[in-house]
């Protein structure tokens, strides 16, 4: 069975980073089976309280293809599931002005649990970005020195 570890780049080039926590997904049906085929689109997702209770919104998972007519729809929001202390440290802080909670990566544990990485963030400007894109050129231009 291949390890599946699908990461969202564009979290981490948009937002800075504050804080991560690890959440399990409520699934229904073949959306596990299209998981572990690696069928999963994170990257225009993002999380949202609706009451009480932590959903992500725009993840695609697609369709099975052996499924029947119980196939799960693909851009459905999906239950994210933490603990109540969790909940309201992701609830306070979003209290702040300029802070969303976003995927990360999306992985199957051992036991062959889904699971997904979320961070609290805060969108970076135009020039934040420039300046992770020249770290990474001069890392790059390091790691081809050190090689020859």
């Amino acid at each position: 069975m291949k390890d599946i570890n699908i990461k969202n780049k564009r979290a981490r080039f948009e937002y800075q980073i504050l804080d991560t926590f690890i959440a399990g997904i409520q699934l229904n049906g073949t959306e596990i089976k299209s998981i572990r085929l690696g069928k999963v689109i994170i990257t225009d997702s993002f999380c949202a309280f609706k009451e009480d209770e932590l959903w992500i919104r725009g993840m695609h998972i697609a369709e099975y293809e052996f499924g029947t007519y119980a196939n799960h729809e693909p851009k459905r929001e999906r239950k994210l599931l933490l603990n109540r202390q969790e909940l309201d440290k992701l609830h306070k802080k979003l209290k702040d002005n300029g802070l969303t909670i976003v995927p990360l990566r999306l992985f199957i544990t051992v036991k062959g649990w889904a699971k997904l990485e979320i961070a609290i963030a805060k969108g970076k400007k135009l020039h934040d970005k420039r300046d992770s894109l020249k770290e990474k050129d001069t890392q790059r231009d390091i790691d081809r020195a050190q090689r020859y």
